[in-house]
């Protein structure tokens, strides 16, 4: 089954140093799109961690939220950075003076600087690495199952919606020879009258001929052809489910374009509203579709 773009999925793992909390939030989109809100100390991770993400998610805006806390009791060394925090004191005196002010450094101020600060002992090693990888595994599975299940709920709806094009399609196959028989007869009534009331008789092989063209402009069994073997592809699509949202827009595009054709030949009050039934059909599983991943 396909799967939805929109899902949630959550995982909190902990172990004798840290708890993580994942979350994973995703909405419709044409490309994937990743957005990430993560501690600094595990920003340089991102690229290795996107990798992850790629085995589970092919479209979607992903956001992708990380909260790591230090378990208490675990030690933790905090980290100055002194040069940033010298050349920056340096560069302000430099300023002040150039405009003749006086400068008196407030280091206070320093402590609020999150860019200044650092912590030696939280560093993400190789092995806190790892255990973020499993955790982001596992709330991506989580969000998995989420978009599964929304995805099953698609397809159910999609296939119910197909099988009543399907019985519509039915009534137009139908009624569309119904349809030539009837325009012909009316032609050749009208002619006839035509003819009677100029008191001249009706050429038949000349008469036939413009029948032959007629019919051949009302004839709609390719496009109906056509159209049910979309419908037989949509079913496929939706059982393959890999990367199906991309190719079931495509093949429903294919599929508006028949019904269009055929509503446009068989000039017909039965047949157009069937016509208007399906295309109302067909952009409601347009709509579920840009859903599906």
């Amino acid at each position: 089954m396909p799967h939805s773009m929109t899902g949630f999925g959550r995982c909190i793992a902990e172990d004798e140093k840290f708890v993580q909390l994942w979350e994973i939030r995703s909405v419709n989109s044409r490309h994937l799109d990743l957005k990430w809100r993560l501690p600094l100390v595990v920003r340089s991770l991102e690229t290795r961690l996107e990798k992850i993400v790629r085995r589970f998610a092919q479209r979607g805006r992903v956001e992708i939220s990380l909260a790591l806390k230090r378990v208490n009791g675990a030690q933790a060394t905090a980290e100055f950075d002194a040069l940033q925090a010298t050349a920056m004191l340096d560069a302000l005196a430099e300023l002040a003076q150039n405009r003749n002010d006086n400068f008196v450094p407030d280091y206070n101020a320093l402590l609020n600087l999150s860019m200044l600060w650092g912590d030696e002992s939280s560093e993400a090693d190789e092995e806190l690495q790892a255990r973020l990888e499993d955790g982001l595994d596992a709330a991506l599975r989580d969000w998995n199952e989420a978009r599964a299940r929304e995805g099953r709920g698609l397809a159910t709806d999609l296939h119910s919606r197909i099988l009543r094009m399907e019985e519509w399609l039915a009534r137009i196959e139908e009624r569309a020879p119904a349809v030539k028989e009837e325009r012909w007869r009316q032609v050749r009534e009208r002619l006839n009258e035509s003819l009677q009331a100029l008191d001249m008789e009706l050429d038949e092989s000349r008469f036939l001929q413009e029948i032959v063209i007629l019919c051949d402009k009302l004839d709609v069994s390719e496009e109906l052809t056509r159209l049910r073997t979309h419908l037989e592809r949509l079913r496929e699509l939706l059982n393959t489910g890999a990367d199906a949202g991309r190719r079931l827009d495509f093949t429903l595009q294919e599929c508006f374009r028949e019904i269009s054709t055929c509503g446009n030949k068989a000039q017909d009050v039965q047949l157009s509203r069937l016509v208007v039934d399906f295309k109302n059909e067909l952009e409601k599983c347009r709509e579920q579709v840009q859903n599906l991943e």
